[in-house]
């Protein structure tokens, strides 16, 4: 049975958690606040309390409530977050995400850092969407790759899976995955496919191939997963019908949300397309204090 490179299929899953996150946070919080958020200190009085939402602007599909909830929670343990939206879930204008009560401090502290990654996060997500319903009914899969911000690799590859998209590996440790410079360095494609093997017999392995020749030695070497790199449409339409019964052919590189459908047409059985995470537009989400109004100053 051949091995191809790993994927995640079942859902979205949990959101990314535990310390490596908490590092993350920590690390975003100090960044915004430094020494402190001297514009609140120097406007509210002390010990000043409040309730907020946090609310679609947009149309959306959110992703990241749990993170948020993280940050208010780093930032002041005594902040109660309210989800009141769910991750993969649809938001309309104006939907109500999530409801904050506590001290006002926490609050404005927490919600630049957790605004950021929820926006960010949930424009993954809707661009997925987006593209996975732009596949319907072409039997073509769609999956990011690791063209991700350093440090925010789980959070976007969560994103993605909540839009209803799936992952490539992870990174270079969980798959093979033998590109271009691999390829010239091993000395061909065939050469690189056999080391591959030999060093890792158990890893899922998949090829990359520039034109048909390399196809055609992939093929050979019984690869099982072999991406297509800018390969035009109708050098694809001609990939599929010499090898698309002998391997999973994946197109990739240079792929744009107005072509997918286009490119699905050749008979790919995959997609894979950075731009799901490196050039996405950030959902428009805000938060809006509630309550209480500002104290009258006494007289």
């Amino acid at each position: 049975m051949r091995r191809s490179a790993r994927v995640r299929r079942s859902g979205a899953g949990a959101a990314p958690g535990g310390p490596a996150l908490d590092r993350l946070l920590r690390t975003a919080l100090r960044e915004d606040l430094g020494r402190g958020d001297i514009t609140t200190q120097a406007c509210l009085p002390a010990g000043l309390r409040t309730k907020a939402r946090i609310r679609a602007r947009r149309p959306c599909v959110a992703c990241g409530l749990a993170v948020a909830a993280r940050v208010f929670k780093l930032v002041d343990p005594r902040i109660r977050f309210r989800m009141r939206g769910r991750d993969g879930r649809p938001a309309r204008p104006g939907a109500t995400l999530a409801e904050l009560e506590g001290p006002a401090a926490g609050i404005l502290a927490g919600e630049r850092v957790a605004l950021n990654l929820l926006q960010h996060l949930s424009g993954i997500a809707s661009r997925a969407r987006r593209c996975t319903r732009t596949l319907a009914g072409t039997g073509t899969k769609l999956f990011d790759t690791r063209k991700t911000h350093p440090g925010l690799r789980d959070l976007e590859k969560y994103a993605v899976r909540c839009g209803g998209a799936a992952n490539h590996r992870q990174g270079l440790h969980d798959a093979i995955l033998i590109k271009d410079n691999h390829v010239a360095l091993a000395g061909g494609v065939g050469e690189a496919l056999r080391r591959a093997r030999r060093r890792f017999p158990r890893a899922p392995l998949a090829v990359e191939v520039d034109d048909l020749a390399q196809l055609r030695q992939a093929v050979e070497c019984r690869a099982g997963l072999i991406l297509l790199d800018n390969f035009p449409l109708p050098r694809l339409r001609r990939a599929v019908r010499l090898y698309g019964r002998q391997a999973t052919l994946e197109a990739s590189g240079g792929i744009r949300p107005e072509t997918l459908r286009r490119i699905a047409r050749t008979g790919v059985g995959r997609i894979s397309m950075g731009a799901l995470t490196h050039s996405v537009s950030w959902a428009d989400i805000g938060l809006d204090i509630d309550f209480p109004r500002p104290p009258r100053a006494r007289r």
